[in-house]
């Protein structure tokens, strides 16, 4: 997966929080989203980070 692929991947995983959480403001979404996202970047397998912080985000917005 390329960074542009990612990067976009990344935009879909906020947009479906988005609608699972619209209590939420969209600005915590992403800043959860982004914040997953760094604990994974040093990865060099990059195929399932999407999905990965996807999960984390999730578990961290329903507490």
């Amino acid at each position: 997966m390329g960074v542009n692929e990612e990067l976009r991947a990344l935009s879909d995983v906020v947009d479906r929080l988005s609608v699972k959480f619209p209590a939420l403001p969209r600005e915590h979404i992403e800043d959860v989203v982004q914040e997953e996202h760094s604990l994974l970047d040093a990865g060099r397998v990059r195929a399932f980070v999407p999905v990965l912080v996807e999960h984390a985000a999730r578990d961290r917005l329903s507490r």
